[in-house]
Formats: C-alpha cells, structure tokens, sequence
C-alpha cells in the first residue's frame, strides 16, 4: 500500500504529531519535536521600588527571599527615583551606585553575577543570573527613553533590558510614570510613546513586543479614583482590597485600551504601597494626607503564537513559554521611602533550545602562583568572535563579568576556527598567591556576556605567600 503526503499527514496530526513534505524531504513537525524535549523550569525574582533618593538599608536579604525554599534563578531589579544629583549621578556612571553595590555584594556570596545593568538618571534596572545559567544568556542589549519634561529630561521614562535565555527572547522593561490622580491617559500614552521609541539591533526582536516574554514594571502611577480618604483606608485596614480594585485606574484602563489588555497581572490582594510616613507603615500624615495607591506594579505579556498552517514550521513560536506567578506581594517591612517595594515571582516553564556553552574553557594542569599557568579554550560554535575577546580568573562568588583577578587576550592574529584547540598562558605574576576555588570565564564583546565557564579549579598556595608569612606553614591550601 502506498501513502501520499496527504492522508499520512492526516494520520499523524491525530496522534498529536505530524510529518511535512518539503523540498528536502519529510520533516517532523515542530509539535513531535517538542514532545522529545524536556521542559525545564526556572525561577525568576522581579523587584520593583521607588526608593525616593534615599540611600540604601543595611540588609535587603528579605526582599530577594533569600532563604526562601525556592530559590531563584534570575534576579530583576528595577528601582526608580535613585538619587541623581549631577555630581552623584556622574560618579556612578564612573563607579557602581550604593544600590547596585549593595544587591551585587548580597547575591554574589550566594552565587548569583550581575548580567547587566542600565540608568537614565534616576531610573535602574539590573539583573542577575545564577552563574550556571550565564553562557546561555546571549545577545544582552539595554536602552532607555525619556518622556520628562517634552521628552529630554529623564526623571521619567523607561529603561530595558533584552537578552536571548536559553534561546528564548526575554526583555524587561522599567518605567516611571507621570504622577497625580488625573494623568491616567498621559500614562498610557507615555507607555506606548516608550514602546514605539525603543529600538533593538536585533532583526528577529526589533521591538520590546517582538520578544516572546515581556514584563513591565516601576512606578506606575496608576492611582485610584474617586473613592474617598476615609473609605479607601478603612478597606486597607479590613483587608477587603477587592472593594477597591474597580476604581484602580490601571485595570479601569485596560478595560478599553486593547495594549494593557495583552498584559497580564497577578491579583492585588496586598495594601496599597503609596504613600507611606517614611520608617513606618502609616500612610500619609503630611497635610497634603495623600490618597493610598498601588503605583507599584509588575505585569507581563506572552507573546501570541500564531497556529501552525499545514505544510509550515513555525520554529521559534512552536516552542513557548509557560509563565506562572507564585507571589504578588509588598515587603511593608522597608521604610527608607515613602513607597514600599512589590516583588513578583515567576516560574519559567520552557524547552531549552540551546544546551551546550559557545566556548569551552579549561585550566590546564596544576595552577600557583609559582609559575605561569596554562589555559585552553574551543570555540564549540560559529559565533560573533573578535579578537578583543578576553579569558578572565574569576574567584568563585564573583560579582560580575567585570570582577575579574586576572585576564589574557584571545587569540591575537585571527578568530579561532570552531573545534580549534587554542592554548593561552597566564603570567605568575598576575596569579593570586593564596589558594582558592575559581573559575575561567570567556567574556564576548560583541555579545557583552561570558558565553563559556570552565569546571572550578583550584589555585594553589604559592612559596611566595609562605616565604611572606601570608600563611602559617603547617597550613595545607587545600584545607582552606
């Protein structure tokens, strides 16, 4: 018996699967790739705060959830109001700012790198992975736009991040908005002016809404209306928030603009998280005695997959990704501003559609700071390779790509061929003299992210660092 394209396709899509006839041949369809694939599930933490200038508190263990039993994989902070005076803000475009020291120098110990971060004036967004994940964090790009003051002052705006996670497209989007009761429609506007201005150099994601996830938070400034002082703060203090979600201006706008209807966000069932008496949990008791609100917001948008039409692939949308909020909550516990901070976690469900790191990095031999050390790298894919690539030593609890010990130039003359085993010195005296566990890290310029991590290795104590007196002699470096 013979089968035509036809009816065999017909026999298989009912199994759940099906093939397709090409130019070069039968194709399995995207759905049967799927089912041969494993899900993967990831945790992402998003913070959001307006933290109205002021300089950071001693501890934000509490707000990552640290200690949770869940722990994240990705970390997304997105702070707004960040003091910016001209002398301010020009040192820390020089150095880290107070708030980005403080987050790097807690998730660090725990084993979470900066990715990246971006700023427009009082406006900050960073992000953290977990240092597994950072060879599979690609094409990391950020920008930003004003809308204060006709658009040139950056009070106001947006700032984002997109990268490629596990080759799915991400991006992450931080706004401030215009405040006060009235401006609700200015607020949209100013979000879809954010939207149609922010560009990617990226032709498969051009646009924040070309990624396959979105998610929009910040400083809102949705406020809630018409209620008045003494009803809306009775149905904070009763917990009956419900009663005053059909006057929040943010879902009273989604009823009939259909852009904030392709967000999603998770229910208000938390107090209101302005404007607080700054170290307390009292709302305002200024005389201006300003009206409760949810400005702080955190939202997300799946982007819609087209179905698959008989005789297409349609290879990236075949393969989604799955978003789940565990939590919608304020941590009431902070009170160095007059906003409290919204924290969103999410689990990522999603197939990974890269699995092996671009470069393979390996120390080779025994490493001291006794004598130059060996290092080998492969370039285990075609990528945007340049010569201004760099191999960085990294102690392990690294901040960052850039809190490097030491570092050494790729290969000079050309761009390693794939599969090419390249070997690289790195000089003694560039080594530490200490033992310690480390990590070699190749960091792409072009990509702006380490897109290979070697095993941990350990470095060795030195004769140098005994003969110093750095170390006790009946010490042994691999007991410490």
């Amino acid at each position: 018996m013979t089968l035509d394209a036809s009816s065999f396709t017909q026999t298989t899509r009912a199994k759940g699967f099906y093939l397709i006839f090409t130019s070069k041949g039968w194709k399995m369809s995207a759905g049967a790739l799927r089912t041969r694939r494993r899900n993967h599930a990831c945790r992402l933490h998003i913070v959001t705060w307006n933290v109205a200038t002021a300089e950071p508190p001693d501890d934000v263990r509490s707000l990552l959830q640290l200690d949770s039993d869940s722990p994240a994989d990705l970390f997304v902070i997105g702070l707004q109001e960040v003091r910016a005076t001209p002398v301010k803000y020009v040192s820390d475009l020089i150095a880290e700012d107070s708030w980005s020291h403080l987050f790097m120098n807690t998730l660090g110990p725990n084993g979470f790198v900066k990715v990246t971060s971006v700023r427009m004036q009082g406006l900050l967004l960073i992000v953290f992975a977990r240092q597994v994940h950072l060879p599979f964090i690609r094409d990391i790009q950020s920008t930003y736009t004003r809308t204060g003051i006709f658009g040139y002052w950056g009070n106001k705006g947006g700032v984002s991040v997109r990268f490629s996670f596990y080759g799915h497209m991400l991006c992450f989007l931080n706004c401030h908005l215009a405040a006060h009761m009235n401006y609700a429609v200015q607020r949209v506007d100013e979000f879809e002016y954010i939207l149609d201005s922010q560009d990617f150099d990226f032709f498969n994601t051009p646009q924040v809404l070309d990624h396959k996830v979105v998610f929009w938070f910040g400083d809102l400034n949705f406020r809630i209306a018409d209620h008045g002082l003494h009803f809306l703060r009775s149905s904070i203090n009763s917990g009956r928030f419900n009663l005053l979600w059909s006057k929040d201006q943010l879902m009273m706008m989604k009823q009939k603009e259909p852009l904030l209807q392709q967000f999603e966000e998770g229910p208000l069932q938390f107090k209101p998280t302005y404007k607080f008496d700054r170290f307390s949990e009292t709302y305002d008791t200024s005389g201006k005695k300003r009206k409760p609100a949810w400005t702080d917001r955190i939202l997300w948008r799946i982007k819609p997959v087209d179905e698959v039409e008989c005789g297409s692939i349609a290879d990236d949308e075949e393969m989604p990704v799955k978003v789940t909020q565990d939590i919608y909550t304020c941590d009431p516990s902070y009170g160095v501003s007059d906003h409290k901070p919204v924290i969103g976690t999410f689990n990522l469900e999603l197939q990974k559609k890269v699995e092996t790191p671009l470069v393979c990095v390996s120390a080779e031999g025994q490493w001291s700071a006794d004598e130059d050390a060996v290092l080998t790298y492969t370039i285990q894919e075609k990528f945007d390779a340049c010569t201004s690539d760099w191999i960085g030593l990294y102690k392990i609890g690294f901040k960052s790509a850039l809190d490097y010990i030491a570092f050494v130039w790729v290969k000079e003359d050309e761009i390693a061929d794939v599969d090419e085993v390249v070997q690289l010195s790195m000089k003694r005296d560039d080594l530490p003299l200490l033992a310690g566990d480390y990590i070699l890290g190749y960091f792409s310029r072009n990509m702006q992210s380490l897109v290979g991590l070697s095993p941990t290795f350990q470095i060795m104590e030195s004769t140098l660092a005994l003969l110093e007196g750095l170390v006790p002699e009946n010490i042994n470096g691999l007991d410490k």
